[in-house]
């Protein structure tokens, strides 16, 4: 599995705005600066969060955008998920796909099975409050 640029910005964006919030919407460009992201990109990147539901947006004079939950509530495995789709290992294991002909005989299932559970595990267990705080690959703080 391999997460794309589209998924890693979408992390780097929410995590600067839960950073920045605190005097209201955070405009997209101040985001791109400090990311030195460009902004044309990152407004792909910010209409699939819209629209997804993690980002309050308002246009105009002070617009910009905000998170619409606490940081706590944003785990990485949702906005990974939300970017690039299911995070499955093999593509019998994504969400609403028909269980394979082989199911039955498979004797390499339950290792896919066992990898898409340490994925979503590990992923689920993080919020971008954790990122906030600053967290190493071990959970902890750094």
């Amino acid at each position: 599995m391999m997460i794309s640029t589209k998924g890693r910005y979408a992390l780097r964006f929410l995590l600067d705005i839960a950073e920045h919030q605190k005097d209201g919407f955070v405009p997209l460009k101040d985001v791109a600066v400090r990311q030195e992201i460009s902004e044309k990109y990152l407004e792909i990147v910010v209409k699939e969060l819209v629209k997804g539901g993690m980002l309050d947006a308002v246009r105009g004079k002070g617009g910009g955008y905000r998170l619409n939950r606490s940081a706590e509530e944003y785990s990485v495995k949702d906005i990974l998920e939300l970017t690039e789709g299911p995070l499955a290992p093999v593509a019998c294991l994504e969400p609403g796909r028909e269980a394979c002909a082989r199911v039955d005989g498979c004797r390499t299932l339950p290792l896919w099975k066992g990898l898409d559970k340490v994925i979503s595990d590990y992923l689920g267990q993080y919020t971008l409050a954790d990122l906030c705080a600053g967290i190493d690959g071990a959970g902890n703080g750094v």
